[in-house]
């Protein structure tokens, strides 16, 4: 029986040890943390649970591949409860609300409502966001192994999606929120997506919502990680968590194994990188292996930037149904990082009681951060005690502009934690402090990596660095993508 060394806990780890255990492979997985999931994961403060990652899960809907893939791995299904989003979320501006609604006929009239000179516009965003439902994500079998005929049944599926690529494919958010006249509908365009992301990634997030596919699974992210993680034990699987690899053990054109940073040598006949890729290539083998399309991306900072965000947590005694949802508003100018904001969002997590103690509630912010703002972070860092006061700062700040908008909120409303991109570095590794992989703008060409290494026989990549913009949906498909492999080759 072959043994595989998966190292990372992570969506994509947790998923391809699922998947290989269940077809009779002897997996050991190695997480460098106390508990499995990677960035899907939460941390409780005071009696509040803080949920770090699910904002939605792409999947949700039953009828996909990727549906099917979640259930399989433990993740849905087995009597796992599902939050239906009402709203995607709301943005306000000068006085007026906008919301973009689970209902799309709901959003068209309220649009309508606020802006009828923009009429052809808002009906062709609707209309397309109708067409951007059929999007999927394909996990059946990896893309470099997909037939033509493949290819086609994809394109099949998918038609509808090659209508909103024509219209929407070659414009970013801001271009998107220029064909608009009003400045509340241009806001809220831009208040949602970072800067640099192309418009339809906008009109696709928002089509999971509207078609059923965005929802959130009870429980949040962390019991999503630790379901997949009890599959995984179910079929026998070996889950060491405190355990941070070292390097990769080579030999020729081979991996013997890993070195772990205790000293202890682990054997293995496959090893499987299911970590950040920029941490695979510069800490566990040697950058000269990283794979083409890798090294294009991590080299042009400009066509694939990342993305991060300073967060903020805060407990609240109430239960206020005024701040449902995720929110956005105007605020007075917060300097987060390098940049200077003027909006900023909070996100309720009132749908989760188990989140708060009975009779209050839990909000989040999360502030884009840019490369640029990692740089400020990261010389930041060097000293601790500075890093500490600036984050306490900004949350401070923050909590004062929250209440500037929710008077109601004045004295009940606490800062619980606090989080920035350097805690994704030190937690995950995280190239430039980055929760998801590489933004393709549309000045760049879409790269999707394989998960094989050239030059070694038997280390594979399994990580949501290898296909943009990454996230759990992408993570479940790469790990799925290396058990293919390794279960097409046999015990």
């Amino acid at each position: 029986m072959k043994k595989i060394v998966i190292i990372g806990g992570g969506i994509a780890g947790l998923t391809a040890g699922v998947l290989l255990q269940k077809a009779g492979f002897q997996t050991e997985i190695f997480e460098k943390n106390a508990l499995p999931g990677g960035q899907c994961t939460g941390w409780k403060r005071e009696g509040y649970f803080i949920d770090n990652c699910i904002h939605w899960l792409t999947g949700t809907r039953p009828g996909s591949a990727l549906h099917d893939l979640w259930k399989e791995i433990g993740a849905l299904g087995d009597g796992v409860e599902v939050y239906e989003k009402e709203m995607f979320f709301s943005s306000k501006l000068n006085g007026e609300t906008l919301t973009f609604w689970r209902d799309k006929e709901r959003t068209r009239k309220e649009l309508l409502s606020l802006s009828p000179e923009d009429e052809k516009e808002i009906n062709k965003l609707i209309d397309y966001v109708s067409l951007a439902e059929t999007m999927t994500v394909p996990v059946e079998k990896p893309f470099d192994a997909m037939t033509p005929f493949d290819f086609i049944k994809l394109g099949m599926s998918m038609k509808e999606m090659g209508k909103v690529m024509k219209e929407y494919g070659n414009m970013d958010i801001k271009e998107l929120a220029m064909r608009f006249q009003h400045p509340l509908i241009r806001r809220a365009i831009t208040d949602y997506m970072p800067r640099g992301y192309q418009a339809y990634a906008f009109l696709v997030s928002y089509a999971t919502v509207t078609g059923g596919n965005g929802d959130i699974p009870k429980g949040g992210s962390l019991s999503m990680s630790l379901r997949i993680a009890g599959k995984y034990k179910e079929f026998g699987g070996v889950l060491h968590t405190n355990a941070d690899v070292e390097k990769i053990l080579l030999n020729g054109k081979r991996a013997e194994g890993i070195l772990l940073k205790d000293g202890i040598r682990v054997d293995a006949d496959y090893v499987v990188c299911a970590c950040d890729t920029n941490h695979t290539f510069h800490q566990l083998l040697p950058e000269t292996y990283m794979p083409k399309g890798l090294k294009e991306m991590y080299g042009d900072r400009e066509k694939y930037p990342v993305s991060s965000g300073f967060q903020i947590a805060y407990g609240v005694d109430g239960v206020f149904k005024e701040i449902t949802g995720t929110r956005v508003f105007s605020c007075e100018p917060l300097k987060v990082g390098s940049q200077k904001v003027q909006s900023m969002s909070i996100q309720s997590y009132d749908y989760e009681p188990g989140f708060a103690p009975e009779g209050k509630m839990i909000l989040q912010t999360n502030f884009s951060q840019t490369e640029e703002d990692y740089r400020y972070w990261k010389v930041l860092y060097s000293d601790k005690e500075a890093y500490q006061k600036q984050k306490n700062e900004i949350a401070q700040a923050a909590v004062e502009r929250v209440i500037m908008e929710y008077p109601f909120l004045t004295g009940k409303i606490r800062v619980l934690d606090v989080w920035s991109p350097m805690t994704y570095l030190r937690y995950c590794n995280s190239y430039k402090g980055a929760y998801m992989s590489f933004v393709t703008t549309k000045q760049a060409k879409s790269i999707t990596v394989p998960g094989k290494v050239k030059g070694l026989d038997n280390v594979l990549l399994a990580s949501q660095w290898l296909m943009g913009p990454g996230g759990l949906p992408t993570a479940a498909a790469m790990g799925k993508f290396v058990a293919w492999r390794i279960i097409r080759k046999g015990l």
